[in-house]
């Protein structure tokens, strides 16, 4: 029995198990956090700019580096890359944990950013290289799956570790499942990297990406105590655009880029890319804010917030799977055009929420937006790792994850900015103008995600998955 468990044709799923123990942790850091906000910010005494930043330092330092997580993995190979990865996300997650106050925080969460963006794209990679077409679709569905899952069971594990032990536990517990991962990276992970060209690190593109995207999002998050047209707010827009601009104008001269133009000329990649970074806009500033409202408004305890996402949790465990493989099947198309519907449907649920609201009134929104999430991210994923050659997989899982946590910052910024808009502007009750401001952030976050399944829609088609000559399926790397 033993011998058969872990035979060479079962090896691709030890590796599966072992990229997704890193997997969990970092996307489980996305969502943990939300909970113990109220708690973090009563004992380190930090104000609601300063709490963004706890959430943003981490999301944009891991949506910015990803790209440059990709290159390293694809250049140095993706075991090494993971596993240095995973040490230094395990070692800043004990620093977040000892933090005293808000500038310790803050940091030791930009550093777990780090550790993450060179985690991450290597999962992707990984899966890509060791599994063969046909099972591409099932292993990125139980890869999504994991990610999802972790991001929906964050509230819970966050409110139960902040009020039975201590917010700082939030941070502790990744520290032995850390040790755990890196162990079964060592034992089950065989090493790839891409050998189809010269490799080298692009250093212009990750610098101005960097300030390009750090400005925008400052200036965002700056509207929560300078109006929109302050020079504050005009200047970081400003350098943003022109930063960001930069970085296009370099990514097409460089002879080798950090960020391959070329893969974008593919319209189901740009689409897939496209919608992926919608989702991120749409959903993960409503995480926030959701957490705030049900705790600040309704009066939960962490515990009661986090298991009021169970019922989203589940409904992502069983269907990201299932999702995945519908789509090696039928295409990601019309999978993401309704999963991005439904997601729509579910914040305009949420936006009828009020002070008087239940659980059953919160319980619909959720459901929805479960099954929502569940159909959109794996065949999201698919499509793109679809369209893109084995060899440049690192890069490929770069980008499409480096959109969603962008977009996943810029979200929590263009939300904060709606919510704090309409409390700066606002003379009456501050709690009833948080909920005014939490309804438009919603009405904001239904739009874009509507214009999501559009886009899917409009842009994803069906990929043929690549063969080796004489028909034979493209063999798995590493398998």
């Amino acid at each position: 029995m033993r011998a058969r468990l872990f035979a060479p044709e079962n090896r691709k799923w030890w590796t599966l198990a072992a990229v997704a123990f890193g997997l969990f942790m970092i996307m489980l850091d996305n969502t943990v956090v939300n909970v113990a906000l109220p708690s973090i910010q009563r004992a380190l005494h930090i104000d609601r700019a300063e709490l963004e930043w706890v959430v943003n330092a981490y999301a944009l330092t891991f949506g910015v580096l990803l790209l440059t997580g990709g290159k390293l993995a694809d250049l140095f190979g993706r075991r090494l890359i993971f596993i240095a990865g995973l040490v230094i996300f395990t070692g800043s997650s004990l620093a977040c944990g000892l933090a005293n106050g808000p500038e310790v925080l803050i940091g030791a969460r930009t550093v777990q950013g780090i550790g993450a963006a060179l985690m991450n794209p290597a999962t992707l990679s990984i899966i890509t290289a060791t599994f063969p077409p046909r099972q591409r679709g099932m292993a990125i569905g139980i890869w999504a799956g994991v990610s999802a899952m972790a991001l929906a069971i964050g509230p819970l594990v966050g409110g139960i570790l902040t009020e039975k032990i201590n917010w700082s536990w939030i941070f502790f517990i990744n520290v032995p499942i850390g040790v755990l991962g890196v162990a079964a990276a060592r034992i089950f992970i065989d090493e790839t990297r891409d050998t189809s060209a010269k490799q080298r690190l692009d250093l212009p593109g990750l610098l101005s990406s960097g300030i390009g995207l750090f400005a925008l999002t400052y200036a965002l998050i700056s509207t929560n105590h300078h109006s929109w047209t302050s020079a504050q707010v005009l200047s970081l827009f400003g350098v943003a655009a022109v930063a960001l601009a930069v970085f296009v104008v370099l990514e097409l001269r460089q002879r080798l880029p950090m960020l391959d133009l070329s893969l974008f000329r593919e319209p189901t990649f740009a689409g897939a890319n496209a919608v992926m970074l919608l989702v991120g806009l749409a959903m993960f500033g409503i995480f926030f804010f959701n957490s705030l409202f049900i705790q600040n408004i309704l009066g939960y305890s962490p515990i009661r917030t986090g298991a009021t996402f169970l019922p989203m949790t589940v409904l992502i465990i069983l269907i990201a799977p299932q999702a995945g493989k519908l789509s090696d099947r039928i295409g990601s198309r019309w999978l993401m055009g309704f999963g991005m519907a439904l997601v729509t449907a579910s914040l305009l649920i949420f936006s009828t929420l009020d002070a008087a609201s239940s659980f059953w009134n919160i319980l619909p929104g959720l459901l929805v937006g479960g099954f929502g999430m569940a159909l959109v991210m794996t065949p999201t994923t698919a499509a793109a790792m679809g369209s893109v050659p084995v060899a440049k997989a690192g890069v490929g899982s770069a980008v499409i994850n480096s959109m969603r946590q962008v977009g996943g910052s810029l979200g929590i910024a263009v939300m904060g900015a709606v919510v704090a808009t309409q409390i700066h502007g606002g003379t009456g009750n501050p709690r009833d103008e948080f909920v005014t401001g939490y309804h438009h952030a919603l009405y904001v976050g239904a739009a874009i995600s509507f214009a999501g399944a559009i886009l899917a829609v409009a842009t994803i088609r069906q990929v043929r998955h690549e063969h080796a000559p004489g028909g034979a399926p493209e063999p798995a790397i590493g398998s």
